[in-house]
């Protein structure tokens, strides 16, 4: 019985010391990016930046997939403002166009980029996401309509991206 009591401390303290060690790795890494509390938060939010063997690159990878993930919802939230809002078709048509590519493209771009060890092509491919999410914004604008209904979509892609790219540069 006494085994058992001291096996579970030993892997109690064991864990929490790995757990320390990987909010450490996340702290460090996020005080070098332009939003902390977006970096803590998004890679607290995901088990795989506090998993045994995470470095910087898995960190990298996880705010990519958040990109992603803010990206996939930008292209399903189009469809139904379309038919909501008929007269914003062509800004919600482009938009649609600027986050298809950077599910297609910037991405993949980054994703493959990281798992190869190539970080410049992904910082490459978030810092075209942010350009994407920013152009989004840009295509209301140009068609006299003053604010985007996507506005929060596109400045959350726009951090992220700027989050990525910064632990992505960690890297080179």
């Amino acid at each position: 019985m006494a085994v058992d009591t001291l096996f579970s401390l030993v892997m109690f303290i064991s864990t929490m010391v790995l757990n320390k060690d990987k909010n450490t790795l996340i702290t460090a890494t996020c005080s070098k990016t332009p939003n902390y509390p977006l970096c803590v938060a998004t890679l607290q939010s995901d088990p795989r930046s506090s998993a045994a063997g995470a470095d910087i690159e898995t960190l990298g990878l996880v705010m990519v997939s958040a990109v992603k993930a803010r990206a996939t919802e930008v292209t399903q939230a189009i469809p139904p403002l379309k038919v909501a809002k008929p007269e914003w078709g062509q800004p919600l048509s482009q938009c649609y166009f600027y986050y298809d590519a950077v599910l297609r493209a910037d991405v993949p771009e980054a994703e493959m980029a990281l798992k190869r060890g190539v970080p410049k092509f992904a910082e490459a491919g978030m810092a075209d996401a942010a350009v994407e999410a920013a152009s989004c914004d840009a295509a209301f604008k140009d068609n006299g309509i003053t604010e985007s209904p996507l506005k929060d979509f596109n400045k959350n892609v726009v951090e992220l991206s700027g989050v990525a790219t910064s632990i992505i540069k960690m890297l080179l």
